[in-house]
């Protein structure tokens, strides 16, 4: 009886559930307002970080900046105050470092309060073929890419919890679903990412009336600098968007507190095709797709005073 019961009720939310995303994805939900929230953003000097921090300064949230680059930080800030960001907090801080990371969370509650939406934005690339990847390199990838986020989620859930409300976003990637040659390091470190944020979606959605949103953004690559260099066969499928663009997909897709974010669309093809086809037919769509040779011509962000790409530890 049980059983006949657990399956009743399974059916039923799944349709339930189904019809509602069906609705959702005709009529969008309305977009919830942000103003007066704290919003921090780790890898917030230059690139996605930074148009995510003045897009946010502009909605009216409380933004507080997290860059091991000061400098190139405290620009974001100007840019964002710019925007009518009243209140723009900069920090440095490598979020690479456990230590790190707890000491500056404890100087942001002090000096603005608990956070009340946290986005992960901080990540670096290698860019190599495996057997180049250097072993230092590999343990950066994950400390920054993936084991960050955990020190940064225990800095600033609990506070969430407690007042049951917040917001989680994991800015990962198309990588971190699909693997891509010459990304050994950053797949995997992003493979994590995914992981640990999905699995934190589930646990914290068992939590008795959750209002703990979260939101997993995956976009191909985009020309932020981080992934200069790179190309794709067919941009008409995959392009290397504008930053942009996916910014203000990623402002819409939080504000309307979509869990996934796949970026562009046809990724989701791609991604729904690798769970049915062999491995010998996946091959050949990458091989067609161009993704096998996207990364030898990869030359990474590099600028006067900063360091190369094998030891860069900013993100976009």
């Amino acid at each position: 009886m049980n059983t006949i019961l657990d399956t009743t009720v399974f059916l039923g939310k799944f349709l339930y559930y189904g019809l509602e995303f069906l609705v959702t994805s005709i009529v969008p939900k309305s977009k919830k307002d942000v103003a007066g929230e704290t919003v921090l953003i780790t890898g917030a000097g230059s690139g996605l970080g930074r148009l995510l921090a003045v897009r946010f300064a502009g909605l009216g949230a409380t933004v507080v900046l997290w860059d091991i680059n000061q400098e190139a930080n405290l620009e974001t800030r100007r840019l964002a105050q710019e925007k009518g960001g009243a209140r723009v907090f900069a920090y440095k801080c490598d979020c690479s470092s456990r230590q790190e990371v707890y000491r500056v969370a404890d100087q942001v509650r002090g000096e603005v309060g608990d956070v009340t939406m946290l986005i992960n934005n901080a990540g670096i690339v290698t860019g190599k073929p495996f057997l180049a990847t250097p072993d230092h390199m590999v343990e950066r990838s994950f400390y920054i890419n993936a084991i960050s986020h955990f020190w940064t989620y225990k800095a600033f859930l609990p506070a969430m919890v407690k007042a049951n409300h917040g917001h989680l976003v994991c800015i990962c990637s198309l990588a971190g679903m699909v693997g891509i040659s010459g990304l050994s390091d950053y797949c995997a470190s992003k493979f994590a990412a995914f992981g640990f944020a999905e699995s934190l979606f589930f646990e914290l959605s068992h939590i008795k009336e959750n209002q703990i949103r979260t939101t997993i953004i995956c976009p191909f690559f985009f020309n932020t600098g981080m992934f200069e260099g790179c190309t794709t066969k067919y941009p008409f499928l995959l392009p290397i968007m504008e930053p942009e663009d996916v910014a203000q997909k990623i402002v819409n897709a939080i504000l309307e507190e979509k869990v996934y974010l796949i970026l562009p669309k046809f990724a989701y093809v791609a991604f729904v095709l690798k769970q049915l086809i062999s491995p010998k037919m996946m091959i050949a769509l990458s091989d067609y797709l161009g993704a096998n040779t996207s990364m030898t011509s990869f030359r990474g962000r590099a600028k006067a005073g900063e360091p190369p790409v094998e030891a860069e530890r900013k993100c976009d």
